[in-house]
């Protein structure tokens, strides 16, 4: 069995000390750079390998960052962790991931095998059922970095990067008032969750722009899913006073609503309008394609990191929590255009 190559035996070959060694492979100031390059060509013939766990203990830190998202079904949460760890690995980083499952129990499991890993700093999008966050207090209480991303909780006072999810569904609702919709219904998530009653409010305040009433009726309480969409969109077509037109909170729950339209043979948009929320990858490539609001996918998860690693840099310092708030976009697209 081929022994593992160490940094003594880079030293040797060279004859210079291990330290030198070391302080080159971590590019260091002071080491020339011709010995820098002397010693990276003799480091890659080897096929040497650094010790991470040795050099965290010398530095006090891991180089890993983890990241907890409620589940890896949706693609919004890949094209997020995409932009993390694309800045991650410019900066040294690895990303440890680990999946929630919408769990309030799995997000602390996912909490204590962060601490144990040692991470230098933590990304976190909130489960929706999770409404106990005493696991995050105590993140924080052991002064390690911790950031929210999409799902986050301002009673925490924790740094976030979210997109405006009030704009947007002002936004969204707005498109449908302009597309000719005069009875708008909304299908919300648990409003536990900042995002989602961020997005009933500004579903509520497109209506009062526009001298629309608000009738409590039009809104129905889902959990972010096909189903929630489909039984949704049977509540409120089964109103004696239906709806014309649903703003649902996000693209899952927008493509059970088409389902159930389409069980019904109601056709969209022309006699009823959908719009979601997100811009998932299978909304342009449905039928009818679905209308929805921009989230930056890849831009949060940028932000994220850069948030995080700024937190990491600052560690031990007294710093404020700071709220990092992304413009959506609108994108229209069938579900909403109404001829």
């Amino acid at each position: 069995m081929k022994n593992k190559i160490t940094i003594s035996d880079i030293a040797k070959e060279l004859g210079i000390a291990p330290a030198t060694v070391s302080r080159a492979l971590s590019n260091h100031p002071e080491i020339s750079a011709s010995t820098k390059k002397k010693v990276k060509a003799v480091a890659e013939r080897l096929d040497y390998m650094p010790n991470k766990i040795a050099s965290s203990l010398r530095s006090g830190k891991t180089k890993l960052i983890g990241v907890l998202i409620p589940t890896a079904e949706h693609l919004f949460f890949g094209s997020v962790i995409h932009g993390i760890s694309n800045l991650a690995s410019q900066h040294g980083y690895d990303v440890l991931i680990y999946q929630s499952n919408e769990s309030e129990e799995f997000e602390k499991k996912g909490i204590d095998t962060f601490i144990g890993a040692r991470v230098d700093g933590i990304l976190v999008s909130i489960s929706k059922n999770t409404t106990n966050f005493s696991h995050f207090k105590s993140v924080k209480e052991k002064n390690i970095p911790i950031a929210f991303f999409d799902r986050t909780n301002d009673d925490l006072e924790i740094s976030s990067v979210c997109i405006d999810d009030y704009l947007g569904a002002f936004m969204a609702t707005e498109s449908l008032i302009k597309s000719g919709y005069k009875r708008i219904a909304h299908i919300s998530g648990p409003q536990h969750i900042k995002a989602f009653s961020e997005r009933i409010r500004g579903y509520k305040a497109a209506l009062e722009q526009y001298n629309i009433l608000f009738d409590n009726n039009l809104i129905y309480n889902g959990d972010i899913s096909i189903e929630a969409g489909r039984i949704g969109a049977a509540y409120f077509l089964n109103l004696e006073n239906k709806p014309d037109a649903i703003f649902a909170v996000e693209d899952f729950t927008a493509l059970g609503v088409l389902k159930e339209l389409k069980e019904r043979a109601i056709q969209a948009p022309n006699e009823f309008g959908v719009i979601g929320f997100c811009n998932d990858l299978f909304g342009e490539h449905i039928t009818p394609s679905l209308s929805t609001v921009d989230q930056k996918t890849v831009q949060m998860g940028e932000e994220a990191f850069h948030l995080i690693y700024e937190l990491i840099s600052k560690k031990g310092e007294k710093t404020n929590h700071q709220k990092r708030i992304l413009t959506p976009t609108l994108i229209t697209r069938e579900s909403s255009k109404r001829e």
